[in-house]
């Protein structure tokens, strides 16, 4: 606007509506930083180490002999570094043993767990998608069976098999081992969130049978959950102790996890030779297939448990 002296006065220029007055319009608003919490950090620390304090312990007494097992402190080395001498001995003591067990153990879990995860995906597909008479009774045993410990149906599992007269063989272990309601439940939560019914319902439209539709529709979206149940499954099938102990009575037929625990029991038998060294080692290589699998699989087994926390 010009005056009568010949000057020119600007208009004050308007502040945008949401901008606050001391915003320069040069200058980006900064994201917001985390709050750091030294609290949460101090709790994340002291269970970083009370975890890695049995394998530590594992690692380093793996190393000794067995008088410098007992004899020296347990985190501490021992005189000889007999590490390679005592994974020789693990795999050569008692005919080869360990191998028998370790094979056993890969029986079960590959049978056993696997089969469960197998039945897990079909029930937990068909729970979550189809629609059949007895549906809600089918979901609520499923339920109650997961409120029951496994602990407390071995017993009534040993005498029915006994009665059969299937104790003491890899049946006895597999067959129960072949029902998993935790991991039938989780494939359900899976399945209904992952697998969109628009998605089945343009394959049927399109003409694909419903074998088809599961195997090439909704099998590659329901891998992640897969993953995450056969992660758990085979955990709990390799750690399985109390159903194989009275299960089974011929120690070539035991897993890693009751064979190791004989080879201890030696330390208390008068007359026997302790071989603690061995029981040490053959705990460690007993847990490294374990480590080694969440490694690898450690993407899946998160995307699995994420499923259906957050929706679009």
């Amino acid at each position: 606007m010009s005056t009568s002296t010949g000057t020119t006065t600007a208009r004050p220029r308007r502040r945008p509506v949401g901008v606050p007055r001391h915003h320069s319009g040069t200058s980006s608003m900064s994201p917001a930083q985390p709050r750091k919490s030294w609290g949460v950090t101090v709790v994340a620390a002291f269970y970083l180490v009370y975890t890695f304090f049995p394998l530590v312990w594992l690692v380093i007494s793996s190393t000794k002999t067995q008088a410098d097992f007992i004899s020296t402190f347990g985190f501490a080395p021992g005189h000889s570094f007999a590490f390679w001498d005592n994974l020789v001995m693990v795999f050569t003591y008692s005919n080869g043993a360990f191998t028998r067990w370790l094979l056993n153990t890969l029986l079960y879990v590959v049978v056993g767990g696997g089969g469960a995860v197998f039945l897990a995906v079909l029930a937990g597909y068909g729970l979550a998608k189809y629609r059949f008479p007895g549906r809600q009774a089918v979901f609520l045993t499923v339920m109650g069976a997961i409120a029951v410990p496994s602990a407390a149906l071995a017993v009534p599992q040993f005498l029915m098999f006994a009665k059969l007269g299937l104790t003491n063989n890899p049946i006895a272990v597999i067959v129960p081992s072949l029902v998993a309601p935790f991991a039938l439940y989780l494939m359900y939560i899976f399945a209904s969130e992952s697998v969109p019914n628009e998605l089945l319902e343009a394959a049927r439209v399109d003409g694909a049978s419903e074998f088809r539709t599961f195997f090439q529709v909704s099998l590659p979206l329901l891998a992640p959950g897969i993953v995450t149940v056969s992660l758990f499954t085979a955990t709990t099938t390799w750690n399985n102790y109390f159903l194989p102990l009275i299960m089974l009575k011929d120690s070539s037929w035991y897993p890693l996890i009751i064979g190791l625990n004989q080879w201890n029991q030696q330390s208390y038998i008068p007359g026997a030779q302790p071989v603690q060294n061995l029981v040490v080692m053959g705990s460690l290589l007993t847990i490294l297939p374990l480590i080694v699998t969440f490694l690898f699989l450690q993407r899946y087994w998160q995307a699995g448990l994420a499923a259906g926390s957050v929706k679009a």
